[in-house]
């Protein structure tokens, strides 16, 4: 099955990062791959990255990318964590794939939409799980479940600034 993750909301990695919990759980073998995430201290990479059956790769720089102008770095960067994520899928290796940030890669140009279709065909048997703001209507139409997450209300907008243990 393919899940996505999208929408405005807060909420879409932490869903993927949710059923990573759960796979491992399990005794599933788990693999996480990052658009836009390297180099980033993240809560969860510390945590996850001391469990067993999980292998984490993340692409991507210290940067923010300008979305209107990215850097050569940044598509290099996103057609490394594509061609990471192709090679994983075809191992068969993994019962769990989460793709955190690939639609907003896709977005943002640093990803032809063709790529990411061919990755969600690639899925076979093995759940793949894809997150990021601005799904295209192609990438909705091959998902099995497709989840939009809507903000109703944030606290960055009173000015709270992200938070260590919770929005990272």
């Amino acid at each position: 099955m393919i899940q996505l993750y999208t929408g405005n909301g807060k909420g879409k990695t932490t869903a993927g990062l949710g059923i990573i919990a759960r796979s491992l759980g399990r005794g599933n073998k788990v693999c996480l791959i990052q658009f836009m995430k390297k180099n980033w201290e993240y809560g969860e990479i510390r945590f996850y990255s001391h469990q067993e059956n999980i292998d984490i790769f993340q692409f991507g720089t210290d940067k923010l990318i300008d979305p209107n102008a990215p850097r050569e770095i940044d598509i290099t960067e996103a057609e490394a964590a594509y061609k990471k994520a192709r090679s994983v899928l075809q191992s068969g290796a993994y019962q769990l794939v989460v793709i955190d940030e690939i639609n907003v890669a896709v977005a943002w140009k640093l990803l032809p939409l063709e790529l990411q279709l061919e990755l969600m065909d690639l899925a076979g048997d093995t759940e793949l799980v894809m997150t990021g703001r601005y799904a295209t209507e192609a990438a909705i139409a091959r998902a099995d479940l497709v989840t939009e997450m809507k903000e109703i209300k944030h606290y960055f907008t009173s000015g709270v600034a992200a938070r260590k243990g919770v929005e990272y």
